[in-house]
């Protein structure tokens, strides 16, 4: 089998973007871990590059040799059968391996598999290839929405860059509903391009009739929902929703802050006056859940959002949807670690569907099923309203 230049081609360009995403920060930056759910810059380059060294090149390449062992302790990340690992909380105490080493060892693994994949083009290899490149595009995702959150959390407020635009006028105009019928439909992945595990076992559903919105919710309309008292209201919440909110003081989405009376929110280019008609975003499933709620509608499940999806403008931001991550009719967990990839996690977690400005190119797609806790709020997730 002959390794296509296509992806090859894929490989090294997702190779360069990880670095050009990192490419504004200061080398303090790349160490920081204010939340246990970031992980540090530098350690998101380590890991998506022993991702690559681990599944490929050990069991694969004749005679490589490995950069340094101690490198699969510091890199791993959830892999429970490719044995111990720094603490998922601790990886901000990693000064070392330094940054410069990080870079080093990416060159190195690179270097190696470009030249593995030159010679060893079978299928199993380039099935793998695609898996970690595809890794690495999630981590890419990742690694944006920590860096806002490391520079966001950062008292002084500074700038990823102070061009980056989080939203554009696709999802501005008058809120309209898009009536789709009772019926059969078909969920899941098809063809035979890319796809993870939970997407495969294309089925049917039978959905009622309803209707969806067909764009997200906006600032201006979430502030309505803040000037309405909604974050006090505990008619508006489920009961672990509301002891989140009190718990944890929330009175907003993440990042707005208030300044003289008046709310701002910090976004990648600093901190901003807010974008009344853009979508809202950085909010959990809670805060989603009680503004449905607030206006009288509730969230599309995810299969009603599939069903609708080519009528949707779709991609600036996650959206969170009624439904419990769970698996698909069928679904089997492939052997290894690899079947750690996505099984292991149905369970208290809710799906989202679409995908947003942090997501790369070349890895969204309608039937991709995201998921996160219901209390995350850190990815770019915004809600679209159902009934």
């Amino acid at each position: 089998m002959v390794l296509t230049d296509t992806l090859l081609d894929l490989f090294i360009e997702t190779r360069e973007h990880s670095e050009a995403l990192c490419a504004p920060l200061e080398t303090e930056d790349y160490v920081v871990q204010p939340l246990v759910d970031v992980s540090p810059p530098k350690w998101h380059l380590g890991h998506t590059t022993w991702f690559f060294e681990e599944f490929i090149l050990k069991p694969h390449a004749t005679g490589y040799t490995v950069y340094n062992e101690d490198f699969a302790f510091v890199f791993n990340s959830y892999y429970e059968a490719v044995g111990k690992r720094v603490i998922r909380a601790d990886r901000g105490n990693l000064s070392r391996p330094s940054v410069k080493e990080v870079y080093a060892y990416r060159r190195y693994v690179t270097k190696a598999l470009v030249k593995f994949l030159k010679s060893h083009p079978n299928a199993p290899v380039q099935e793998l290839l695609q898996i970690g490149i595809h890794h690495e595009k999630q981590h890419q995702e990742l690694l944006l929405s920590d860096i806002k959150y490391i520079l966001g959390n950062n008292p002084l407020l500074p700038p990823y860059k102070t061009n980056f635009k989080e939203s554009s006028d696709q999802n501005k105009g008058p809120l309209e509903w898009i009536p789709m019928d009772s019926g059969m439909y078909s969920i899941g992945h098809q063809g035979n391009d890319f796809c993870y595990d939970n997407e495969l076992g294309r089925h049917e559903v039978y959905l009622g009739e309803y209707m969806i919105a067909n764009r997200l919710v906006t600032n201006i309309e979430f502030l309505e929902f803040i000037k309405a008292g909604g974050y006090s209201n505990f008619e508006y919440w489920h009961a672990e929703g509301w002891d989140w909110v009190q718990r944890n003081k929330i009175q907003a989405p993440l990042y707005w802050h208030q300044v003289q009376g008046e709310w701002m929110h910090y976004q990648l280019s600093g901190l901003t006056d807010i974008d009344l008609n853009a979508p809202v975003t950085h909010i959990s499933y809670f805060e989603a859940f009680a503004y449905a709620e607030f206006r009288g509608f509730r969230l599309p499940t995810e299969f009603e959002w599939e069903a609708a999806q080519q009528h949707l403008g779709w991609g600036e931001r996650w959206e969170w949807t009624g439904s419990a991550y769970t698996p698909y009719p069928g679904f089997i967990k492939a052997p290894g670690a690899l079947g750690e990839y996505n099984g292991k996690f149905m369970v208290s977690q809710q799906v989202l569907r679409g995908a947003s400005i942090a997501t790369p190119s070349k890895h969204s797609r309608p039937s991709y099923r995201n998921f996160f806790h219901p209390h995350l709020r850190w990815q770019f997730t915004g809600l679209r309203l159902a009934q």
